[in-house]
């Protein structure tokens, strides 16, 4: 007994050294670090941080210093902390995509086709054509058999000139099929046609690596492709009077071939920060906690979407998203002071584009730097600087015992006067709105600390002067203790059933 009570005593103080390590860490994080973080991510000089701009590459520049000085990994591509996306600005090209008829007409893009889907990829499709017609899907229409065929959809049209809604899901069924591509024939009007050419016609964003040679579909006027129809056979008011279930039929006297070629109006890119942590246990170092935040705002006047308040023109986004790229910081120098390290891996990433529709987020994580299924939390901070003193809405608690975890953490650490509260405004839709979605759609459990919008959201009155530094220490603090607490658990945090069905195998 007395050698058992004297090891237990030896070990004692490595123990209390060890707690007192960690407290050590987490008072780094401090409100005059917020507040000199803040001042720099959200200064005039900044312009908004719009994606993407000279300014937003400031941002990332300055991360991606502090990342290394504090001795974290690059987990950008390169042997760098930048992971850069691109951002294309693309159109139609209208001289050389065409629906071109086998000893018949060629068929022009702008006039009188149009591609609604699938027309950023540089393609030349000549298959055997089917005629697709009815106006109900049954369960017979799942999976039509038209795999590797130009199908052409004369389908009952409304006053529009277009498929009526009910017939989107033959549409739908036929494009699940995997056709080589789908035509589908209206009848509109020049005024209705005019304003979706005009739609068509706009440049569009193409965000990231080139997109997968999905289905093209193709809207084409019947006043082109319609006496075409008629000579291969087709009864075109009998297939747009019939509505039963789906039915196929071959045009062997018909050959399309569909050509598209995408025009690319501008190439820039965009950055995401990167920063690796190695834990310190064998068996659980290839597992990562991932810590993110978006770094973007939404720019000027004059080039973003900043609305402006009276002379004040840039909207410096300082709790929308400085106050949480700035507890990101904190945190990878909070968690590289520990000793020993944590016992998972820690992933610190900056993301941009979050404003403009998640786009760095997206990429990220279609191009992680490790495999994603790895990725056993993300802990998500976007606008943490102001409102509530001494609570804070942790949206996502409900999907994973996470939720049981950060509870669990706030009661062990009453001096942080943090409680964390379930979502409070569900109808907004919050979860799906920030940069965790895209982790929790590929299986990854979330949560997402978020102190709500005020008055001056995406407004230059969104000053560092408004942040209240002193709460956001305390909140930063608190998910320095939830990060901790995931990455030393033997086990991995679990998806509650139900939830995962919804966010993740639904989505797939």
């Amino acid at each position: 007994m007395r050698g058992l009570l004297s090891a237990g005593l030896l070990l004692l103080p490595a123990a209390l050294a060890a707690q007192d390590g960690v407290a050590a860490a987490a008072a780094t994080i401090t409100p005059s670090d917020i507040v000199a973080r803040i001042g720099i991510l959200a200064h005039d000089s900044m312009q908004g941080r719009d994606t993407p701009s000279p300014q937003l590459d400031l941002s990332a520049a300055y991360i991606a210093r502090e990342f290394a000085r504090f001795g974290l990994e690059p987990g950008g591509k390169g042997g760098g902390f930048l992971q850069r996306y691109r951002i294309e600005r693309v159109r139609q090209d209208t001289l050389h995509s065409a629906v071109v008829v086998d000893g018949g007409p060629t068929i022009r893009f702008g006039r009188d086709a149009i591609a609604a889907a699938g027309g950023e990829a540089l393609r030349t499709i000549a298959r055997p054509t089917v005629l697709l017609t009815g106006g109900m899907a049954g369960p017979d229409a799942a999976s039509p058999p038209v795999a590797g065929k130009v199908v052409v959809a004369v389908l009952p049209t409304d006053g529009t000139g277009r498929p009526t809604r009910g017939t989107q899901a033959v549409l739908r069924a036929a494009q699940a099929g995997r056709p080589a591509a789908l035509l589908v024939l209206v009848e509109s009007p020049d005024v209705v046609w005019d304003e979706l050419v005009r739609m068509d016609m706009r440049e569009r964003l193409v965000v990231g690596e080139p997109p997968e040679a999905g289905v093209p579909v193709v809207l084409v006027r019947e006043r082109a492709l319609g006496p075409v129809l008629r000579a291969a056979g087709v009864d075109l008011a009998a297939a747009r009077a019939y509505t039963g279930r789906p039915t196929l039929r071959p045009l062997p006297r018909l050959g399309l071939t569909v050509r598209l070629r995408p025009e690319v109006r501008d190439t820039r890119s965009a950055p995401n920060v990167v920063g690796i942590l190695r834990g310190s246990d064998p068996a659980l170092q290839a597992e990562y906690v991932v810590v993110l935040a978006h770094m973007d705002h939404v720019g000027t006047a004059a080039t973003g979407r900043c609305r402006p308040q009276g002379a004040d023109s840039i909207c410096n986004g300082a709790d929308d998203n400085a106050s949480g790229t700035a507890a990101v910081v904190e945190l990878a120098e909070a968690f590289a002071q520990l000793r020993p390290r944590p016992k998972r891996s820690f992933l610190f990433v900056t993301v941009s584009g979050e404003e403009h529709g998640l786009w760095g987020s997206a990429y990220f994580t279609s191009s992680p730097p490790v495999p994603i299924d790895q990725m056993v939390a993300a802990l998500n901070l976007d606008m943490v600087g102001r409102n509530w003193p001494d609570s804070v809405a942790v949206i996502g608690m409900e999907h994973s015992d996470l939720g049981a975890t950060v509870l669990r953490v706030a009661a062990a650490h009453p001096a942080l006067r943090m409680t964390p509260i379930p979502d409070p405004w569900p109808a907004e839709r919050f979860y799906y709105r920030s940069d965790h979605y895209h982790f929790a759609r590929r299986g990854v459990p979330v949560l997402f600390f978020f102190s709500g919008t005020h008055s001056d959201y995406h407004r230059p009155g969104d000053e560092p002067a408004r942040i209240d530094a002193e709460k956001q220490a305390r909140l930063t603090q608190l998910v320095f203790y939830v990060g901790l607490e995931v990455a030393n658990h033997p086990h991995r945090p679990v998806w509650g059933r139900e939830s995962y069905r919804r966010i993740v195998t639904d989505q797939r």
